[in-house]
């Protein structure tokens, strides 16, 4: 009986280190998806529509607060906003995908994704592209929210937001320095 109590035991402390360290594998996961070009592999560790929400959802509260009152409280102004929200719902829905989300952790452009006679893509570590999240700053936010936070060229922070889903973490938001 007393085995059983430890074997028990050692199953639920496995479970919880497996769940603790799962941000840190998905991580590792998006990294060397990235690294190989492998946009299923991104696929896998991605929530791309709870990201695609977040973002049009940031895109558009940015773009109503630089609008300001004045253009708010008109009816063109308004009339102006709701097409420009639908040309950022487009844009959003393009960018992410696997080869759109792994072109930008990257920081490379899209269209040189798509161009052939685009130049060849840096070798990983050559000039820092190719490993994003490599020099973040890992946290937990609750038992299933986890963020990692880079820098951009500017020193403005970018959150990477991962989520719990059972034993599975995904990436699903990006918070961006709008």
């Amino acid at each position: 009986m007393r085995k059983w109590i430890w074997l028990v035991a050692a199953l639920l402390l496995a479970l919880v280190a497996y769940t603790a360290a799962g941000p840190y594998l998905t991580i590792r996961a998006i990294q060397q998806a990235v690294q190989e070009d492998d946009t299923r592999a991104l696929a896998r560790q991605v929530d791309f529509p709870a990201l695609r929400g977040s973002l049009k959802l940031q895109l558009d509260d940015a773009m109503v607060r630089r609008a300001g009152p004045e253009v708010q409280a008109s009816v063109l102004g308004r009339i102006g906003l709701q097409v420009a929200s639908g040309v950022t719902a487009g844009l959003v829905e393009t960018m992410v995908t696997p080869v759109g989300l792994a072109a930008l952790m990257e920081g490379r452009r899209v269209w040189r994704r798509v161009d052939i006679s685009a130049p060849p893509r840096p070798n990983a570590g050559a000039d820092g592209q190719g490993k994003p999240l490599q020099d973040a700053e890992h946290r937990y936010e609750s038992a299933s929210r986890f963020s990692a936070t880079v820098h951009d060229d500017a020193g403005r922070p970018v959150v990477f937001v991962l989520t719990r889903k059972g034993l599975r973490w995904r990436l699903s938001d990006i918070r961006l320095p709008l």
